[in-house]
């Protein structure tokens, strides 16, 4: 076990002009808690102060649009009422010292027609559907085929990227992330599976790269450089997502990013949520070798690879997910190595503040 005397986990880190309190991450985690029209509630604010003491919390996901959506009850980030709920929110977590990102998401195919506007398709580079389930009024459901952006729509899509950044900064968020993991619209335009395009966001690298960087390029006109993160999933197959060469398409996506000077890179490694080890050849610590900013690691973190990560200095912040659910002192039980509540999974998804904003704290421990 690395000795946590002589490791910088638990000590405070300079991200950009923002100071954090330790090198910990409470990570995006979707907990379908939002009210009606989608707006976060007072609950969501308390669950997210209760977490305070992570060096950084990124929130769970948030639509930037209703055609964004992806599952019932999650929060959305376009409208008035949105933007007051999300300020209940950072209000809170800022009142107890912490600092908030929120994620920027557009989930693109993975929805389904209960879930859009007019009971619209939702929306792909390629109609082509994903295998999967996703969360609506009437339970689990089959996706559909989407339909197939018109490069006339795309930037609209970016538009919507940009106006979201603005309204986070009018919630009071500390920055914001950009969600292009787990199989959702950016990550579809990234992939060869998912994107068969012909025109210019298809075909080459550097083509489906491109409304990446176009969303990052105009979130970037909203916020300074160190106030934006990106979040990669370059090896998991999550939502039905693949490519044929990952190592040749997320170096250089990568690489584009580090030249944009981001505050940093967000890499769930292996499959999420799943194991850490893909046995694909492509080693993601080299992606850290092509990022000079800050390198957040992702995916089944515990105390003691945390510690040896940052030992090696292989990553320079980590990211804790479920973890930080049944654990909302998580930093602290870290730091002294105390036991871990139990977290209870039938409460994960939906429902109100049992298995949200009741799990114990170290000091009301028997």
């Amino acid at each position: 076990m690395t000795d946590q005397n002589s490791n910088d986990l638990f000590q405070p880190y300079q991200l950009g002009s923002l100071t954090l309190a330790n090198r910990l991450v409470m990570a995006p985690l979707t907990r379908n808690r939002a009210g009606a029209g989608d707006v976060p509630t007072p609950l969501m604010a308390t669950y997210y102060a209760q977490r305070a003491t992570a060096g950084l919390i990124i929130t769970e996901a948030s639509q930037i649009s209703q055609q964004g959506k992806g599952y019932i009850q999650t929060p959305g980030i376009y409208n008035a009422e949105q933007i007051q709920g999300w300020k209940g929110v950072t209000d809170a977590v800022h009142g107890h010292g912490g600092k908030i990102f929120v994620q920027l998401w557009h989930v693109g195919r993975v929805s389904h027609p209960d879930l859009q506007e007019g009971g619209a398709l939702p929306v792909a580079p390629s109609a082509i559907r994903a295998e999967g389930q996703v969360f609506t009024d009437r339970g689990m459901v089959d996706m559909v085929t989407p339909r197939a952006l018109d490069l006339e729509e795309l930037p609209g899509i970016v538009a919507d990227y940009r106006r979201a950044a603005e309204n986070a900064r009018a919630a009071g968020f500390d920055g914001v992330e950009i969600h292009a993991a787990n199989g959702y619209l950016l990550d579809q335009f990234l992939r060869d599976k998912s994107n068969r395009r012909t025109d210019a966001y298809g075909g080459t690298i550097e083509n489906r790269s491109r409304l990446l960087l176009e969303v990052v390029d105009a979130v970037l006109e909203v916020w300074g450089k160190d106030r934006v993160g990106v979040r990669l999933s370059p090896l998991s197959p999550f939502n039905d997502i693949d490519d044929s060469d990952p190592e040749s398409l997320f170096t250089y996506a990568v690489d584009q990013l580090a030249e944009r000077g981001l505050g940093f890179l967000h890499v769930i490694e292996g499959i999420t949520g799943g194991p850490r080890e893909t046995g694909h050849s492509f080693k993601l610590s080299r992606l850290r070798k092509h990022f000079p900013g800050t390198y957040i690691a992702n995916n089944g973190y515990t105390r003691d690879l945390a510690l040896s990560v940052r030992a090696k200095n292989a990553a320079d912040l980590i990211a804790f997910g479920r973890l930080y659910i049944a654990n909302p002192d998580l930093a602290e039980r870290l730091r002294l190595d105390a036991p871990l509540n139990a977290l209870d999974e039938s409460t994960l998804y939906g429902g109100d503040a049992h298995g949200y904003t009741d799990y114990p704290f170290l000091s009301e421990a028997d």
